[in-house]
């Protein structure tokens, strides 16, 4: 079993870095094997609506998104997380995220996501709603603590002391190590849920 971490943050071993770390240990611990990817320093470009994806099966810049994608695809869970600016996710890991989602087609039911998010006060809540809803749009349950997935720290490396982020980070991590496990076992005895063929409408007609 595998999960993929996606740091957003600019500063590679900055606070988000922090709350991943404490993560990574716990799913060790759990036998579940983890591979970090940091993109916040990248150039990384958003979608522009083009739907070549369609055509060629991956996204048509060929960058850190398509090479994410196959990672992502082996994978039994997803961890995006970001630090927090304007109170949202910041945009470098958007475009990511845009763009991973939209330009991948393998199911991605019952893979298990969690947005995890870091800043000095504010804002956290409002950027971890907007991390969530790239699992609830394709199929993938979200794994939960005991508190939102935040961390607070405004210089590199003050989230070390904050005490309940870090518990809350481990939670996290245990919660979403058994939800794997359990869809694992869930798989096997039982199959995925059915699947309706989809219906696609907007508010034209």
């Amino acid at each position: 079993m595998k999960v993929l971490m996606i740091n957003g943050s600019p500063h590679k071993n900055g606070n988000t870095a922090i709350a991943l770390g404490e993560m990574e240990n716990i799913f060790k611990e759990n036998g579940i094997d983890v591979e970090t990817i940091h993109i916040g320093s990248k150039v990384i470009r958003g979608c522009i609506a083009c739907g070549g994806c369609h055509e060629k099966g991956k996204c048509v810049f060929d960058d850190e998104v398509n090479k994410a994608a196959v990672k992502f695809e082996e994978s039994d869970g997803l961890v995006v997380a970001s630090p927090v600016y304007y109170a949202s996710a910041n945009a470098t890991l958007v475009a990511f995220l845009d763009r991973l989602f939209y330009s991948t087609h393998f199911d991605k039911t019952m893979k298990v996501g969690a947005s995890v998010v870091a800043a000095r006060r504010g804002g956290l809540s409002a950027a971890f709603d907007e991390l969530n809803k790239y699992f609830t749009i394709c199929g993938m349950p979200v794994a939960s603590s005991q508190y939102w997935n935040s961390v607070h720290g405004m210089e590199q490396g003050e989230a070390e002391k904050d005490a309940e982020g870090l518990q809350t980070m481990r939670t996290l991590a245990r919660n979403m190590s058994f939800l794997i496990k359990s869809i694992s076992i869930g798989k096997e005895r039982f199959g995925l849920p059915e699947c309706e063929p989809r219906i696609s409408t907007h508010f034209i007609r």
